[in-house]
C-alpha cells in the first residue's frame, strides 16, 4: 500500500479512528532530511502493508495539523496507536532505527 496524504480533512477518520497502527511522516518539501527520509517511509509502508497504516502531512499545506501534535522540527515521525500519539522519532533515523524505536509497541507485527 502506498502512503496516504494526511490532511485536516481526512485525519480524524484515517488515523485517530484507523482500526490497525498508523504511522505518521511531518515533512515539508523544502526539507533535505525529509527527502532522505521518504524512502524509508515508502519502504515501512510496503513491509507492513496490511499490518500498520502509514501516511505522510505536509506541514507547510496543514500547518494546522502540525501545531495540534507539535511538530517543532521535520522529519517527524509518529506512531498512532488507537487515536493516540504512542511514539515519536525527529529527524532522519535509519529504517532499523524506526522499526526498532516505533514499532516495537505494535502487537500485530
Amino acid at each position: 500500500m502506498k502512503e496516504i496524504t494526511l490532511t485536516a480533512f481526512n485525519f480524524e477518520e484515517e488515523v485517530l479512528k484507523s482500526d490497525i497502527p498508523v504511522l505518521v511522516d511531518f515533512w515539508a518539501s523544502w526539507c533535505g532530511p525529509c527527502k532522505m527520509l521518504s524512502p524509508v517511509i515508502t519502504e515501512i509502508a510496503e513491509e507492513y502493508d496490511g499490518k500498520i497504516k502509514v501516511g505522510k502531512v505536509n506541514v507547510d499545506e496543514e500547518p494546522a495539523l502540525a501545531m495540534k501534535y507539535s511538530v517543532m522540527s521535520i522529519p517527524m515521525v509518529v506512531l498512532f496507536e488507537k487515536g493516540e500519539a504512542a511514539g515519536t522519532a525527529i529527524g532522519y533515523r535509519p529504517k532499523e532505527d524506526l522499526v526498532s524505536t516505533l514499532l516495537a509497541s505494535v502487537d500485530a507485527l
